[in-house]
């Protein structure tokens, strides 16, 4: 640990902090176990409490994780980066594949998903103001657990008008069908034009840290998917939970006049 008579951090930083460099420089490799708390405190010529400390600061990071009767290890990451206008690509889903599974894929990433629930609701506000339907308005709702490499990366519910399925009821069932739902919006006649992406960042509730199995400290991403046709009626909204760990977000387009 590099520190020197005028470092004033307090020691429990200095450790965590030495320790979350290591990490992040790859010297402590994902997977790999953290010395016990003792050979920390000798290592760092600290108490036990400031070693425990240090590491608690570290797993409330998200940086690591402890089994029970195992030890503490590097936290492994799966990254899935999801990139912002490509993603929605007609050429990719037209074929056949879901949008999840063709983006996975092609950064050496398997994808799959849990259906949670498949069922008629009224639609929630968020919902309503982004269909410009009234707050009560029924709509269709398929809530999916998403994974990444088997790990749960996002809580997606997709949101559609009733005419919108009675024109395409696959939406209704488990398996769209090649090519999702978006592909089955286009075969009712409905031509797909633009997208409106919302994000914004919070930490989790206890619901959603249990459903995406998150280690403490993880945020998470909330993005707000509208779908749009060609006459500019929206067809669908997707309120999305993603692990903040496991995304990232790239998005190239023409500077607007």
């Amino acid at each position: 640990m590099s520190t020197g008579p005028t470092d004033a951090r307090p020691m429990t930083v200095r450790v965590a902090d030495d320790l979350r460099m290591r990490i992040e420089a790859g010297a402590l490799a994902p997977g790999e176990q953290l010395p016990t708390l003792d050979e920390l405190a000798e290592q760092y010529r600290c108490s036990l409490a400031v070693s425990r400390r240090a590491v608690d600061t570290l797993r409330s990071q998200g940086l690591v994780v402890t089994v029970q009767g195992k030890g503490t290890f590097v936290r492994s990451r799966v990254r899935a980066r999801r990139h912002g206008i490509e993603r929605y690509s007609r050429s990719r889903w037209a074929a056949g594949t879901a949008i999840l599974t063709a983006e996975a894929a092609l950064q050496g990433h398997h994808a799959d998903q849990v259906i949670r629930e498949l069922t008629e609701v009224s639609a929630p506000a968020a919902v309503a103001e982004r269909l410009d339907i009234a707050s009560d308005t029924r709509v269709w709702v398929r809530r999916r657990t998403t994974r990444i490499d088997d790990r749960p990366n996002q809580l997606a519910d997709s949101y559609y008008p009733l005419d919108i399925v009675e024109r395409a009821p696959l939406i209704k069932s488990e398996n769209t069908g090649p090519g999702g739902g978006f592909a089955r919006i286009e075969e009712a006649g409905y031509k797909l034009d633009h997208i409106c992406e919302e994000l914004s960042v919070r930490m989790p509730a206890p619901r959603e840290v249990a459903l995406l199995e998150l280690p403490q400290g993880t945020p998470v991403v909330e993005l707000t998917r509208t779908t749009f046709t060609k006459t500019n009626r929206p067809v669908e909204v997707m309120l999305t939970v993603i692990a903040g760990d496991m995304a990232s977000f790239h998005y190239e387009f023409p500077i607007p006049d």
